[in-house]
């Protein structure tokens, strides 16, 4: 049943697969939305369009928005810090989030890097069609 239902749910549009998904698993959570964002934080523009274009060439997103200008407040070894910093919307598939995460973690100049996801529920189709033309689902 599993295999079928996912084959049944790559001809349907997003939202009936996810109410077909939803019905064949009664009781289960929501499912995996195929497509996810992540959101980092970097210290710079320059660093944020680094790992973006390491992101992009390595088919891990398909685009990588910087946002610049955002501050941010959090306590590190008991200090309060208030650093200026650029953010990262990231847009991938789900099942690409790990192998996000460890390349993030490889090329970012944080002891501890942000790394955040949440899933999209739904969108412009022709928009979520190119992501998934561009970054290839994880084999």
């Amino acid at each position: 049943m599993p295999n079928l239902l996912s084959q049944v749910c790559r001809v349907l549009p997003g939202g009936l697969a996810r109410q077909v998904v939803t019905m064949a698993t009664p009781g289960q959570a929501r499912p995996v939305e195929e497509f996810s964002m992540a959101f980092v934080t970097a210290p710079t523009a320059d660093k944020a369009k680094e790992i973006a274009g390491g992101l992009v060439s390595n088919k891990l997103a398909a685009c990588v928005n910087i946002i610049p200008g955002i501050t941010s407040v959090y306590e590190w070894e008991g200090k309060i810090e208030n650093d200026l910093e650029v953010l990262m919307m990231i847009k991938t598939r789900s099942s690409r989030i790990e192998e996000l995460t460890e390349f993030v973690k490889k090329n970012h100049p944080y002891d501890v890097c942000e790394v955040i996801t949440t899933s999209i529920e739904g969108g412009n189709q022709p928009y979520l069609d190119w992501l998934a033309k561009t970054v290839p689902d994880k084999a």
